[in-house]
């Protein structure tokens, strides 16, 4: 991904912090010589000294089919974006837009059994954290477990590389990022007012 030098994230919590809130990844690979993605959740683990990324996928789904031992895929991870209009500056320019986003690549395998079981109950755990009655892996029947599992093909993905991006118009002096931000709070656009709160942290 092309990052200009100013929009550049480089601070490894922080990166982990945006992966960790906006875990709905899109896994990017090739199937059949052609781009594929498939959209999915997917948790960030420390495992024997090593950062992965861990899910599953469909059995369904072709993408899995097509990975060879130790190929490299890429996971998009996108935060809040939203359209900046150029008449928000006090000078002529064009209009553009700010967005938070991070690219993850590593080396994907599979996984099956007790090994995807546990990456299932990583995964339930964190999302039912803050429902009123929150579910889980070891409360389901085993007979109902089984049936599911067999339509799941698990995937950890051991990370190699990480390109993060939070473009915040930062190339913008302060009186015009302090109009971006008022303008952005005065949408209803949830995105928007998301953006504006990211921009004021870096005043």
């Amino acid at each position: 991904m092309y990052i200009p030098k100013i929009f550049k994230q480089e601070n490894p919590s922080e990166i982990k912090a945006f992966i960790e809130k906006n875990g709905f990844a899109s896994l990017i690979s090739q199937v059949e010589g052609k781009p594929w993605a498939t959209h999915i959740p997917l948790v960030w683990e420390e495992k024997n000294g090593k950062s992965v990324l861990a899910g599953h996928i469909s059995r369904g789904n072709a993408q899995w089919r097509a990975f060879t031992d130790q190929e490299q895929v890429m996971a998009i991870f996108m935060g809040p974006h939203a359209y900046v209009s150029s008449s928000w500056y006090n000078h002529e320019n064009v209009p553009t837009w700010n967005y938070m986003a991070v690219h993850v690549y590593g080396n994907v395998r599979l996984t099956e059994g007790e090994e995807l079981l546990a990456s299932l109950k990583k995964l339930t755990d964190k999302y039912e954290q803050h429902s009123q009655n929150p579910v889980s892996v070891e409360g389901m029947s085993e007979k109902f477990l089984r049936n599911e599992l067999k339509g799941l093909v698990g995937i950890e993905i051991t990370i190699t590389d990480i390109h993060a991006v939070h473009k915040l118009s930062q190339n913008r002096d302060t009186h015009n990022q302090q109009n971006i931000i008022a303008e952005l709070e005065k949408t209803s656009d949830a995105g928007a007012h998301q953006i504006a709160q990211e921009m004021k942290k870096i005043l």
